[in-house]
């Protein structure tokens, strides 16, 4: 007879990234789990990549918050209400913490574990439920989660973090290109022209062809204007998330902003350079089986000769 397991992480990219370590060790120290997994509709491609993930089940909370009350939003909550309910679980496993996700756990049925009031960014969300957890706040993301799980499941976790996305890195052949991500949401992120140049060139003079990631239109139009110059280079257009984890996989090495497509290729095992300067990698480093250096911190971004200097570490790992 299975253990019916809910976790309820619906959000942001670099954040599901970090939980797959923890599904992962679930999967090895439950054996016979059945992990359903609920998760914002524009990233429920994650999850689907897991193995031991049974049920994806998309929440649109993103979409509903912009007219709440609105007949569409009101009806599309009672339906998803009316769909997790119909499953009684073993465990509901709240990983995020949050007001809204404490919504999506109080529609559910089951024994339902999240953090304790010290240890969620929203200590209100606490008071829902019938397990908490004591899980240090100032730790890396994926040891976080990992260790909740364990807390959760009654195991003691151990080995490098498994991300499960074998699907994408199993006998794939390494290709001439690098992976760039210059482009952020927001200006503060951001990292200086001449500085990206110097990557470029450092790249290019390693026979690299440059293929650039944006999220959208404007930052498509910056990726244009910082290769100008470069006609190895390209900007990709607009993909799904399985599509650019094919396009990272093969990748020679990845550099980019703090981004959740960064922590995605370092998950996947690429060589990985993360720029950090409006975050601290103190609780969101890059994590995983290849070289990865996560650079800079909040209101320090690094170096053009410190990021120059871990390139050329990770060109000759």
């Amino acid at each position: 007879m299975s253990t019916k397991i809910l976790i309820v992480r619906s959000s942001s990219l670099g954040d599901l990234i970090f939980m797959l370590p923890a599904i992962s060790d679930i999967a090895k120290h439950v054996p016979d789990a059945q992990i359903d997994w609920v998760v914002e509709d524009v990233f429920k491609e994650i999850p689907s990549w897991h193995p031991a993930v049974n049920k994806v089940i998309p929440i649109a909370h993103r979409k509903w918050r912009k007219a709440w009350w609105s007949k569409e939003a009101r009806q599309a909550r009672r339906e998803f209400k009316q769909d997790i309910s119909q499953t009684q679980y073993d465990v509901v496993l709240d990983m995020q913490a949050l007001m809204k996700s404490v919504w999506v756990v109080r529609q559910t049925k089951g024994e339902r574990h999240g953090l304790d009031w010290k240890s969620a960014r929203e200590p209100l969300a606490s008071l829902f439920y019938d397990v908490k957890h004591k899980v240090e706040f100032w730790q890396p993301a994926v040891t976080r989660q990992r260790l909740l799980a364990s807390l959760a499941f009654h195991y003691t976790y151990e080995g490098v973090p498994d991300f499960g996305l074998q699907q994408f890195t199993e006998g794939v052949e390494i290709q001439p290109y690098a992976v760039i991500m210059p482009s952020a949401s927001r200006d503060d992120k951001l990292w200086p022209e001449a500085d990206w140049h110097a990557v470029f060139d450092r790249l290019t003079a390693e026979g690299l062809r440059l293929k650039l990631l944006a999220g959208n239109e404007r930052e498509a139009e910056r990726a244009r204007a910082l290769i100008a110059n470069y006609p190895n280079a390209e900007v990709l257009p607009r993909m799904s998330l399985t599509e650019v984890a094919k396009v990272l996989a093969p990748a020679k090495i990845m550099v980019g902003l703090d981004s959740g497509l960064t922590h995605l290729s370092a998950a996947l095992g690429r060589p990985t350079i993360g720029i950090y300067s409006a975050s601290t990698p103190v609780r969101t480093p890059l994590v995983g089986a290849g070289f990865t250096a996560s650079l800079g911190d909040r209101g320090v971004p690094p170096s053009r000769d410190i990021v120059l200097n871990k390139l050329e570490q990770a060109l000759s790992a």
